[in-house]
């Protein structure tokens, strides 16, 4: 089930354009948003059915990774600076928060087509330059995870039903953060894979640091965490109990963490410029402990790596040779910031009432596209598991009579959720109807 047609696929990429911070939530950022939620969509199907990748094709053709990756970087500092000034401004209190949703969640749909095609040699490559904007990003992102302040905060659903629209939009983005940067880690794995440039590569071990970011993470392993006595691992974007005989077992997350490793530390160009010093030595070997004979039996190329940490336990390598190197230098976070210094109340107090404050034909006009772009069937092709309950999470087997949007498990789950539901229910409802007429019109 295709969601774009490789035709149409090249139109959306050919239509790609960088967007400044004043523009986020416009009618025309609006637009581009739909187009990279169905190109994303698009490139997980062509991926996990081994299609012809023509997303990935049509990206690097036509050079717009650094779009994708500029834009990324807008909605980041957009979060950082104007959405907390946003939230505290007294005269907004939006009934409807769906479209500050969607600037919130491009950023997850940018990273999660990112992570895509950036399995891919050629997609590393035709990034360019904005690889090391690319870096950067993944490395503030993984410093975030090390610190673990990405965790999302438990809330009981008592206490989900009072909050406010914006306190729910902040939970949800919180919990985005904390996939945002699971994916960070799938890419930084792709460009320790691809890269081959000494600069890329200074400023992921000289700049960042990164193999200690790795070993933090490894330590502290934050898609592990026990609840009421049982262990539970974040696997395929969600928390899942883990029986006893598989406690050991190493995840995907796992393997990216010491691929990572892998590719950072035994590589010739990686050995010659890192600084083995005494605190990175020290660090370093704290991963002795984590390779154990199981973990090796599961990825046998880890005895390499144990094989180097324990000639590093006893020997000094050299220092890094001092050799110079016409660095790259990331321009994104710092030119946007840079261009919109001290504008940052007047950027939010302009976006409250320009942009997130629509009327009720403009929210039907949104919910009509969203209809289109989010397509049920192909959404329930993504995600194979069982549908949950929007009241209480459990399994579900019946759906919204509506808007066919939402699940619950029982009668009385959808009378307690229809408060929170009701407005988004009829503007799907609204939308859903509308593109039938038109459908039959055309017809």
């Amino acid at each position: 089930m295709d969601v774009v047609l490789p035709v149409e696929a090249d139109g959306f990429v050919q239509s790609l354009e960088t967007f400044s911070l004043k523009e986020i939530g416009s009618e025309r950022w609006f637009r581009q948003h739909e187009y990279i939620e169905k190109l994303n969509m698009q490139a997980i199907l062509n991926a996990s059915s081994m299609h012809d990748e023509f997303i990935k094709e049509s990206l690097v053709s036509y050079g717009k990774i650094p779009v994708l990756v500029h834009e990324m970087i807008l909605v980041e500092v957009w979060k950082h600076k104007v959405f907390p000034i946003l939230c505290r401004l007294q005269d907004f209190n939006p009934k409807n928060t769906f479209h500050l949703y969607m600037v919130i969640r491009h950023e997850a749909t940018i990273i999660n087509l990112l992570e895509t095609i950036m399995f891919h040699k050629d997609s590393c490559e035709a990034a360019d330059d904005s690889v090391v904007d690319l870096v950067d990003y993944c490395h503030r992102k993984l410093t975030l995870l090390a610190g673990e302040t990405t965790r999302e905060c438990a809330v009981t659903h008592d206490q989900y039903n009072h909050m406010t629209s914006i306190e729910e939009l902040r939970m949800q983005s919180a919990a985005l953060e904390f996939e945002i940067s699971l994916k960070a880690l799938s890419v930084l794995r792709y460009i320790t894979d691809h890269t081959d440039s000494i600069s890329i590569i200074s400023r992921m071990l000289c700049t960042h640091n990164v193999p200690c970011v790795l070993v933090q993470l490894i330590d502290c392993c934050p898609w592990s965490r026990c609840r009421d006595g049982e262990l539970q691992k974040y696997v395929d974007g969600k928390w899942q109990k883990i029986p006893a005989e598989d406690r050991l077992k190493m995840t995907k997350l796992d393997g990216q963490v010491w691929l990572s490793l892998y590719n950072l530390l035994l590589k010739e160009d990686c050995q010659r410029k890192y600084d083995f010093n005494s605190f990175n030595k020290n660090q370093l070997l704290k991963l002795r402990g984590f390779l154990t004979d199981v973990l090796i039996d599961q990825f046998p190329n880890l005895a390499e790596l144990q094989r180097f940490l324990a000639h590093l336990a006893v020997s000094d390598p050299a220092p890094p040779k001092k050799e110079l190197i016409l660095e790259q230098i990331p321009e994104m976070w710092n030119h946007i910031v840079r261009e919109n210094s001290g504008k940052w109340k007047a950027l939010a107090k302009y976006q409250v009432k320009e942009t997130f404050s629509p009327s009720d034909s403009v929210l039907r006009q949104q919910a009509q596209r969203l209809a289109q772009t989010y397509n049920l069937d192909v959404m329930e092709s993504l995600i194979p598991d069982k549908p949950k309950c929007g009241s209480c999470g459990k399994e579900a087997t019946k759906r919204c009579s509506q808007c066919q949007g939402e699940w619950y498990c029982h009668r009385e789950c959808q009378v307690k959720h229809w408060p929170k539901h009701k407005q988004t229910c009829r503007l799907l409802a609204t939308a859903t109807e509308k593109i039938q007429k038109d459908l039959q019109v055309s017809s």
